[in-house]
This record gives C-alpha cells, sequence and structure tokens, in this order.
C-alpha cells in the first residue's frame, strides 16, 4: 500500500498527508482551499483537481472532513469514492461523524468492493503534528491489520474497537470525557481566582494528583493565561457533542452531565467563541459568576 488519496487537507488533515509523505508513501491529496494544496505539493506530494482524481489510482484513501454532510458527499456523490475506487481499495474515514453514516458507507462500499473502516482520532492539532493521535477503529480486523502500516505513521495509540461505527462511537464517549473535563478545570479555575489564589499553583497540584489528566497536562498553562487558539475549536466540539446525543438515543441511554456540557459548549459557541479551542469554555464558566469579559 504505497498511494494514499487524502481528502480533505485542513487542521488535522494537512499535517497527517505531511507525515505520510515523510514515511515513504506517495500522497495524492484534494481539498478546496488553494493553500492546503501548496503546501502539500511543497512537500512532495500529488495536488489532485477532483476526489475522483484523488481516489482512482489509490490504494487506501482517506478522509478527514469536518462533518457527515461533507463526507457524505465525497463518499456517495458523483465521481466519488465509492463511484472513483478500484475494486479493493481500503477506505478509511478518519472524520468524526454520526456512527450510522459510518455503517451507511461500509454497507455501499461492500456492494461496490470498496473495503471500508471507520477510524475518528483523538489528540488535536499537535497530534496530528507529533504523529500520536489516539485512533479507535470500526470495521473488519484484517481491514484493520491491513491498514496498520498507515495507523503506525499516524498514530501511537490504534485500537480495533469493533465493527462499523464502533470507531465514531467510542469517539463520542471521548469527547464526552473531554468535554466534561475542559468544563470542571474552566469552573477549578474560576473557583481558585475568585478565592484569591494563584490558579496555575493551584492546577500545578491537581495535575499532580488524582485529578491528573492529559487535558492539565496540555492546557492548564494556557488556560489560566486565557490564550484560546484553536487547537480543536468550539465549532467542531459542538458538532460533535450532538454526535454523542444522538448515539446516546440511538443507544436508548440517558447521559445528563453530557446533555449539560453540550449546553455549555452551545453557549460558547451561541457567544461568539466558535472560532477558539475548546478550552474556551473558561468564557462560559467565568460568564455565569460575573467574571472576566462579563465582569
Amino acid at each position: 500500500m504505497t498511494t494514499i488519496g487524502f481528502v480533505g487537507l485542513g487542521i488535522m488533515g494537512s499535517p497527517m498527508a505531511s507525515n505520510l509523505l515523510r514515511a515513504g508513501f506517495d500522497v495524492v491529496g484534494f481539498d478546496l482551499v488553494a493553500s492546503s494544496l501548496e503546501r502539500l505539493a511543497a512537500e512532495g506530494g500529488t495536488v489532485a483537481t477532483s476526489v475522483a482524481r484523488a481516489t482512482a489510482e489509490a490504494d487506501v484513501v482517506i478522509t478527514m472532513l469536518p462533518n457527515h454532510p461533507q463526507v457524505e458527499a465525497v463518499a456517495f456523490g458523483d465521481g466519488g469514492v465509492l463511484e472513483s475506487a478500484k475494486p479493493g481499495t481500503l477506505y478509511v474515514d478518519m472524520s468524526s461523524i454520526r456512527p450510522q453514516t459510518s455503517r451507511r458507507i461500509a454497507e455501499e462500499g461492500t456492494a461496490k468492493g470498496v473495503r471500508v473502516l471507520d477510524a475518528p482520532v483523538s489528540g488535536g492539532e499537535q497530534g496530528a503534528i507529533d504523529g500520536v493521535l489516539s485512533i479507535m477503529v470500526g470495521g473488519p480486523a484484517e481491514d484493520f491489520a491491513a491498514a496498520a502500516p498507515v495507523f503506525d505513521v499516524l498514530g501511537k495509540t490504534v485500537v480495533h474497537v469493533g465493527p462499523h461505527g464502533a470507531g465514531q462511537t467510542v469517539k463520542a464517549a471521548n469527547q464526552l470525557v473531554v468535554g466534561g473535563t475542559y468544563a470542571l478545570v474552566a469552573e477549578a479555575i474560576v473557583l481558585l481566582e475568585a478565592s484569591g489564589l494563584d490558579a496555575g499553583v493551584g492546577l500545578d497540584v491537581l495535575a499532580g494528583g488524582l485529578a491528573a489528566s492529559r487535558i492539565l497536562d496540555l492546557k492548564r498553562e494556557s488556560m489560566v493565561a486565557r490564550r484560546f487558539a484553536p487547537g480543536f475549536r468550539i465549532d467542531l466540539h459542538h458538532k460533535d457533542m450532538g454526535i454523542v446525543l444522538d448515539a446516546a438515543r440511538e443507544a436508548e441511554v440517558a447521559l445528563p452531565v453530557g446533555g449539560l456540557v453540550a449546553q455549555l459548549i452551545a453557549s460558547a459557541r451561541a457567544s461568539g467563541h466558535g472560532s477558539l479551542d475548546h478550552s474556551a469554555l473558561l468564557k462560559v464558566a467565568e460568564s455565569l459568576s460575573g467574571k472576566g469579559d462579563a465582569a
């Protein structure tokens, strides 16, 4: 598997494609943003002028797109992946979308002789740059094994979690925990500062105890400093929480804390913070207490 068609060269997709190039794969990429294609070409990749051209001769096709409407258009549309891919192609959708969309792609892919995996990721832009993403994969075990050389370049934790759609369900659970953790870290900062304490020092202590988390490790300093340059935008986490609640409805389970987290993220988006990093949930926590920008 030496030729990879890569559709979606955004914040996550572009560094992922770069890592694949450095690992020796031939990458043929397509994106609607000219600067993304220029970056791919500068790093030795091949620019395609359409999804079909990125897909037709690829051994593996990867899509990394914002949401299910874009994935459906690329997968099912005229000249799309399922129409253009040669039989036996391995199609790996690494977007974060609804599990039912992943299952539909797999069903139609099987009918066309295309092998399909859903493989959403966690780790944000820095994880994509460093090639240390967590990748949760749904689909047949033999196709997961076939994709291992690609996954090994892109991720550090790569796990086959179940059948088609399972990767998306695990990703939804991931976003549930991440969103909830950000919300609580934000409240901890508000509490510490309102009590006259140094929030940075307080979070240093928390990061060394039972409250430790990757979010505290990576984001406590930037949150205290109110630096919210996007690694993963509020807009995208808002989308993901919709997937969480949809999956809960399909599974017929109640997620009361998840529902509250979804509303907090929706509030951040409605307040104009959608383009900021999801750590900007701190702005919502401050607003609720009349602190920060709301003071």
